[in-house]
């Protein structure tokens, strides 16, 4: 892959960690979709103002998915706290970190969640200028029919900073060997920019709810692209009450064939 940082770790027996929760088992059943959620938990902090990583938890339990792609996921560090670790205590799923700030004090940014098994993790380098570090955290995963992609993003807020990602990421999916899906928030207000038209071109047109903010749903910040587009059998986004309060984005949630 193209990056500045670009880190690979094959995982020769990446099971899912025991889960806490009782969940559907329906991850098992091989002819059934995946269920793909991209979720911005800002941090864990709510629409109250406060921080609760057991809300985003509750929010996560009650989707029941199989993959969850996070942004803005405080990552531990001396002076931090770890909001994926106890996300992963109670939700019961395993957890991949993708940090896009690795200090000694903070980490902070990408996750993923899965109860499937990890085969591949890498990182791409998406940091732009002087502006906020950000990164791709690109999955390979086992769903009981064969191996799928999964990057997760979170682009930056300057549209120059998102054209570079988006040449970044297009570049990084030029290996069609395994079925690929890109989801996070892409941070993309204008429907026409660039790195929209660049997107729809590589991946075609999917739905795209609005998902911010929670409590009023106005743009559609967060998205989940599927190639190939055959896959995606549908997507949808998650209003709930709790999913309301728990962070200022909601979660989506996509049915994707294995």
């Amino acid at each position: 892959m193209s990056g500045r940082a670009n880190e690979t770790v094959a995982l020769e027996e990446a099971q899912p960690a025991p889960r806490v929760q009782t969940r559907p088992a329906h991850a098992s059943h091989a002819g059934e979709p995946l269920r793909i959620v991209t979720y911005n938990i800002h941090g864990a902090v709510g629409t109250d103002g406060k921080r609760s990583g057991a809300r985003i938890a509750e929010v996560i339990s009650a989707l029941n998915a199989d993959v969850v792609a996070l942004q803005e996921v405080p990552l531990g560090g001396a002076a931090s706290i770890d909001i994926l670790r106890e996300l992963q205590d109670l939700t019961g799923m395993h957890a991949v970190p993708g940090p896009t700030l690795d200090g000694p004090d903070r980490r902070f940014g990408n996750a993923v969640l899965t109860n499937l098994p990890v085969r591949a993790i890498r990182t791409l380098d998406l940091s732009f200028g002087s502006r906020e570090a950000r990164g791709a955290l690109d999955v390979d995963i086992d769903t009981g029919n064969g191996l799928m992609r999964i990057v997760a993003t979170h682009l930056g807020l300057s549209a120059r900073e998102r054209r570079a990602q988006v040449r970044l990421l297009l570049e990084a999916f030029d290996t069609p060997e395994l079925p690929v899906i890109l989801l996070g928030d892409l941070n993309e207000w204008f429907v026409w920019g660039w790195p929209m038209r660049a997107l729809l071109t590589r991946f075609g047109r999917v739905a795209a709810p609005r998902t911010f903010p929670s409590r009023f749903p106005t743009f559609a910040l967060d998205r989940v692209w599927v190639h190939p587009a055959a896959r995606l059998v549908d997507i949808q986004v998650d209003k709930s009450r709790p999913a309301r309060i728990a962070s200022d984005h909601l979660p989506l949630v996509a049915r994707v064939l294995r």
